[in-house]
């Protein structure tokens, strides 16, 4: 069985949900400690001006856990961010399909920003078709740190192949994965261009850049990435 694992980030790259939709089960590292250098609580979209970035303004301790921290809603993020996706997609193609499913989510009530990430993730696997079965860590009562604890996750899940992303190479041991009876491939997704309005491609924006141009096209992902061909 392949298994992928992330932390939970906010409304992610194409590349995330690739990612996911090539494992057998994907595993959310909900119960890791925040990072304010991570996407956990930020991502980026396109503007006439280039990429502009959107970013939460979090209640939170030193160490806490993704699911421990609070988003600070008194402070109307949610309008801003909406406001901000409204003004620069509004002439869109898929906008009017699009903008009120994202304006629900947003505007929905969530526990923790693990929670409101990891809802609004799933959402958007639906929209895309990608039935991948997933689990949280938090569920698994595992306390080893760093690659120990990735290792621990896909015994325990009975992975036979540890799924990557290539941001983790320069780091993990293939070594200790083969020690485990476990094969460490890494994601073979590139990014490419796709219709976005004003000239200029901008890569490695929020999925939801790709939402708004091009809707819930999975298969133009999968062209573009499995084939190489430039839609």
């Amino acid at each position: 069985m392949r298994i992928a694992i992330h932390q939970p980030d906010y409304i992610p790259y194409l590349g995330y949900f690739y990612k996911i939709s090539k494992a057998d089960l994907f595993v959310y590292l909900d119960d890791v400690q925040f990072s304010n250098d991570n996407m956990h609580h930020r991502n980026y979209i396109k503007t006439p001006q280039g990429k502009k970035r959107l970013t939460i303004p979090l209640k939170y301790h030193f160490k806490d856990s993704i699911n421990q921290v609070r988003t600070r809603d008194e402070l109307n993020w949610r309008e801003k961010h909406l406001n901000l996706l409204a003004v620069n997609y509004q002439k869109s193609p898929h906008f009017q399909e699009i903008f009120p499913l994202v304006r629900e989510l947003l505007l929905t009530d969530y526990y923790d920003l693990a929670d409101m990430n990891m809802t609004i993730n799933r959402f958007i696997l639906s929209g895309f078709g990608i039935r991948t079965p997933i689990v949280k860590a938090s569920e698994l009562n595992i306390t080893t740190k760093k690659e120990e604890r990735i290792l621990d996750i896909c015994s325990r899940l009975g992975a036979d192949e540890y799924y990557s992303g290539l941001g983790a190479a320069g780091y993990q041991s293939r070594e200790n994965f083969e020690k485990r009876g476990i094969r460490l491939t890494y994601t073979d997704y590139s990014p490419f261009p796709y219709p976005q309005l004003w000239d200029g491609f901008e890569y490695n924006l929020s999925v939801l850049d790709y939402l708004f141009n091009c809707g819930f096209d999975w298969t133009r992902v999968l062209m573009n990435v499995e084939e190489g061909e430039d839609l």
